[in-house]
């Protein structure tokens, strides 16, 4: 391949990172693909085999900026740059506000904000002194529109849009790119796997109690209907690695893309009747 790149990727144990990792690592790139918890590391290991690629693959825990380092120093030593950054690793929560502890939106913001930054700070430095590099952070359009019941994880995620737009002018002054990817719903992990609900969202003291369980029912029949295949993302970010001037956003599919525009162009009192609608149907 004429063109390898040095690619760092978190949050690879699974989704749109293990697929991502697997897909550029076939197309001939140098990837280090990074995950929290190593002992998941298998399912990457196999879908590696079956595209007959090879990865480096390391323990990488994006809220402790110790691990961050080493594989950084690891790579500088190896290769003596990092062309591309990319930033998957995240989960979300699921709870309205009021049942939702400091602690859980913490632990939210920890991974999906400072973690974001934290890889960052030990990255940016590097790119800088090439004046050159490109870091993709993977959001969501969760981070453009909001919905009850997510409100941690829309925070987190409109969080890290505003820090990745601010990076996209401070950075084109010294030739890197930033840019977000905005998946909607596929079936990865975060939706197939018992989601993280808050402690008290089936509290049936709680006030909001039926409305949990409603947005509780009325996923699960979403998740069934989702048919999307995640590789589509991997090929998305496949194809922003290998561009020279990506924009800054972009959203993966059509239908998330026409969510956007719906709740960006639709008065916010209708959106709120909407939900109205549907929490309160049946009840």
């Amino acid at each position: 391949m004429d063109n390898q790149k040095v690619i760092l990727i978190t949050g690879c144990s699974s989704g749109f990172g293990l697929l991502a990792a697997a897909r550029l690592a076939a197309q001939g790139h140098f990837v280090w693909a990074t995950m929290r918890d190593l002992s998941k590391k298998a399912a990457l290991e196999e879908e590696l085999t079956k595209r007959n690629a090879v990865a480096v693959i390391r323990g990488l825990d994006v809220t402790k900026p110790s691990t961050i380092k080493t594989v950084i120093e690891e790579i500088q030593k190896t290769h003596f740059h990092i062309d591309v950054l990319i930033n998957n690793a995240g989960f979300g929560i699921a709870g309205f506000f009021e049942d939702l502890s400091e602690e859980e939106i913490r632990a939210v913001m920890e991974t999906n904000f400072y973690g974001v930054q934290n890889v960052c700070r030990e990255v940016i430095p590097l790119m800088r002194k090439r004046t050159s590099g490109k870091i993709i952070n993977i959001s969501s359009i969760a981070g453009q529109v909001a919905t009850p019941c997510l409100s941690a994880y829309n925070t987190s995620k409109w969080a890290l849009e505003a820090f990745s737009e601010s990076l996209y002018y401070e950075l084109g002054l010294f030739g890197i790119s930033v840019v977000l990817v905005e998946p909607g719903s596929y079936p990865t992990q975060i939706f197939t796997k018992p989601a993280h609900f808050s402690k008290n969202f089936d509290n049936a003291q709680s006030p909001y109690f039926s409305f949990s369980q409603k947005i509780k029912d009325v996923s699960k029949n979403a998740i069934g209907k989702l048919t999307r295949n995640p590789e589509e993302v991997a090929k998305l970010i496949e194809n922003i690695v290998n561009n020279p001037h990506p924009r800054l956003r972009y959203v993966s599919d059509f239908s998330s893309w026409a969510r956007v525009m719906a709740q960006k162009i639709l008065p916010t009192n209708i959106t709120a009747h909407i939900f109205r609608r549907i929490l309160y149907a049946n009840k």
